[in-house]
């Protein structure tokens, strides 16, 4: 009797999953998941051992690259295929969707659309877009906007024949005739510099490979700095110096910096009086000046640099300096020096040093001062009178938004060009009488179709973190958003480089926002939105802040009843990545979906490997692993690591196989390992960009059809299907 009973109960239990996976016209059922070889790899360190199951999914540059794979090479990019064969299976059902998503988002886009005009040594410089066409056309026209159009650049005849392609000015020389232009063709961020003479339209012959993408021109018109990348760690490490006409082979080294910690770049000062080899790792900075009238000259240290720690910027005026410095400052104060002997002993203080604000950047006129100041996680735009003394403040009615100076090429003016957007207000162009306080709108972002601001709400909420900091969020819904803890809410986060995510407007968002769903910024530990300690106490040993600040503020809107874990979904890219790795291995019962960009998942293997690019400029955010106590703490909270025999939300992953910044192999090994150990049946996808690398696609538009397959993903876990 007790086998039968059991037999009943087993076959009642076949029906029952059955009848769940049984198939209809709207959801299929879903196929068998890719299953990932294994291959034990032994990493011995610090007396330990690791196994690493999928290492053996890391390919070289010249392997991705190769015109015949080897078998390896096969195997891995086999598997990435199927994966992506996989997720486009699970979503076919969406697929209506996902194009009318992407329909709709693309056309909240004016097709044909225009940025504002700048004014800079004697030309008007804009960008336009045509209908039609992918990638921007930069133009200018001398004197007047009435004055003939040039087109510098027409990125779209540039891009044909490329799967991925990327161009845009790198500076043009002072007499307004040449033009450099840096382009990349394989999504690494490693460019191609060219010159192009503006007045006959024609190409030189000159063509320098492997830079960074930047660089100055001196004031002789035929000298030109620029830096190039390391092959291996593709951090910026040279500066050469480049006269058109000369065999770039011969161009002589300016400068390297041997410090692997530290990325190399040259810039002009906006006073066009010096140049500037700066150099920058995660806690100093360094530069040396050279006046840009002397190209063959030799550079001169503007202060020793600083073995421990110092970081600051400098701002050229009229026979001075200006200098944005962290010594003995944390939120930053400002000085000045006369330009003949820059010693930090004769740096006098300008602005002091504010416990509660941060001096976050600064804008030069000849009459006036604009310093970007950051209070109470808001900026401030403060406009001094460098003559009088006098200054004030500009006033922004919002409880959220996101201010900024824009493109301010000119001194000898008294407006200011500014930028201003809030969740619910396009991005805005002002220019600014810095003397009369009149603002004039110039341009306000169009949503093609309409968008009424007054149709939405946004709020600045308050969460108490576990160690009783109160971390800001930013929030926005439309109105008729019923705080009853039914709703779906995305809460997106970064929290690390001190990089803040302020809030502005996305249009694109309008899609999730129309369909009933809230949004929400977590501004967590680790950026910098209230201050330089809010950095400082979410990096390094102090890590574990940032995901505990997410994870609260989680906490915080379902207690508020702004959604529940049934509705709430999670999206974070790149550093934020790791976010999202961490929190679903701390708290994965809190959400119902997420969606991991581009993750940084796997950072002890990443930063013990000295030899994947970047990894040595950012010991000092995450810790040199090969150090123990630095070690032991990485691997405490590395997503990778940490994958666990539990349940897991529903997944959707994305990344490049050309990403620069994090390779692909990360997610890959990610989503393979959790697929391996977790115990729930929730979805879990990786979608691989087989041609683009950390920014995704290039081009205007074709980037959005990766949100809609995310935005697709979230609608269809809460059952939306238009």
């Amino acid at each position: 009797m007790k086998n039968f009973k059991s037999l009943v109960w087993l076959a009642g239990m076949m029906l029952l999953i059955a009848c769940t996976n049984q198939t209809t016209e709207e959801k299929p059922m879903r196929p068998d998941a890719p299953v990932a070889a294994k291959a034990d790899t032994l990493l011995k360190e610090h007396g330990q051992t690791r196994v690493d199951p999928y290492f053996w999914m890391r390919l070289t540059d010249d392997q991705k690259n190769a015109e015949k794979p080897d078998d390896h090479t096969k195997e891995v990019l086999a598997y990435l295929n199927a994966e992506n064969d996989y997720t486009e299976k699970v979503l076919s059902h969406t697929e209506g969707l996902q194009s009318k998503l992407y329909d709709e988002i693309i056309g909240r886009i004016k097709k044909t659309d225009e940025s504002v005009p700048y004014l800079s040594n004697g030309y008007w410089y804009y960008t336009r877009y045509e209908e039609g066409g992918e990638y921007p056309i930069y133009c200018r026209k001398k004197g007047s906007l009435d004055a003939p159009e040039e087109v510098m650049i027409n990125v779209n005849e540039m891009a044909e024949g490329y799967g991925y392609y990327a161009a845009y000015p790198a500076g043009i020389s002072t007499d307004n005739k040449i033009l450099a232009i840096a382009e990349d063709t394989l999504s690494r961020r490693i460019y191609t510099i060219r010159f192009k003479n503006l007045e006959t339209g024609k190409f030189l012959e000159d063509q320098i490979e492997n830079t960074y993408g930047g660089g100055a021109w001196a004031n002789d018109n035929e000298t030109f700095f620029y830096g190039t990348k390391n092959p291996v760690t593709l951090l910026p490490e040279k500066i050469y110096k480049h006269k058109l006409g000369d065999d770039t082979k011969n161009d002589p080294l300016i400068y390297q910096e041997e410090d692997d910690t530290f990325y190399t770049y040259v810039y002009k000062t906006k006073s066009d009086k010096y140049i500037v080899i700066g150099n920058s790792s995660t806690l100093i900075n360094d530069y040396q000046i050279l006046k840009a009238d002397n190209p063959n000259g030799d550079f001169k240290q503007f202060i020793p640099r600083d073995p421990k720690a110092h970081e600051y910027s400098i701002s050229h005026f009229q026979d001075k300096f200006y200098v944005m410095t962290n010594r003995d400052a944390p939120n930053f104060k400002l000085m000045e020096v006369s330009e003949n002997n820059t010693a930090e002993k004769n740096w006098k203080e300008v602005i002091p040093h504010r416990s509660d604000v941060l001096l976050e950047g600064l804008e030069l006129f000849n009459n006036h001062m604009v310093v970007d100041e950051r209070k109470n996680g808001l900026t401030n735009l403060r406009i001094i009178n460098q003559t009088t003394g006098d200054e004030h403040y500009l006033d922004f009615g919002e409880q959220a938004y996101n201010t900024y100076t824009s493109v301010n090429a000119e001194f000898n003016t008294n407006i200011l060009r500014f930028g201003y957007t809030s969740m619910t207000t396009p991005n805005s162009t002002f220019d600014y009488n810095m003397e009369s306080r009149e603002k004039i709108l110039l341009k306000q972002q169009e949503v093609v179709g309409g968008h009424n601001p007054e149709d939405y709400v946004t709020e600045r909420l308050w969460a108490t973190a576990r160690d009783g900091v109160k971390v800001p969020i930013s929030l926005v819904y439309k109105k008729g958003f019923e705080k009853n803890g039914k709703g779906p809410l995305l809460q997106y986060g970064y929290g690390s480089y001190g990089s803040t995510i302020d809030a502005s407007f996305s249009s694109v968002r309008l899609s999730l926002l129309d369909r009933g769903y809230a949004f929400a910024i977590a501004h967590i530990r680790g950026g910098q939105l209230m201050g330089r300690q809010w950095y400082e106490d979410g990096k390094m040993f102090k890590k574990m802040n940032t995901f505990n600040d997410f994870i609260d503020c989680s906490k915080f809107l379902i207690e508020e009843k702004y959604t529940s874990a049934d509705h709430l979904y999670a999206q974070g890219g790149s550093a934020g990545g790791l976010l999202m790795g961490a929190v679903v291995n701390l708290a994965p019962e809190l959400y119902n979906g997420i969606l991991a960009a581009v993750p940084f998942v796997d950072v002890v293997s990443t930063m013990w490997d000295e030899s994947i690019p970047l990894t040595t400029g950012e010991f000092d955010e995450w810790g040199n692993p090969k150090n123990l106590e630095s070690y032991e703490y990485m691997m405490s909270y590395s997503p990778y690591d940490q994958v666990s025999a539990q349940d897991y939300p529903n997944m959707l992953v994305t990344t490049g196989l050309f990403d620069s910044q994090v390779q692909y192999w990360e997610p890959a090994k990610w989503v393979a390992k959790l697929r391996d150990m977790k115990t729930d049946q929730n979805l879990l996808i990786l979608d691989t960009d087989m041609e683009a690398g950390h920014g995704g696609a290039s081009g205007r538009f074709k980037r959005y059809k990766t949100t809609a397959l995310q935005y697709a993903f979230l609608m269809d876990l809460e059952g939306i299907k238009e």
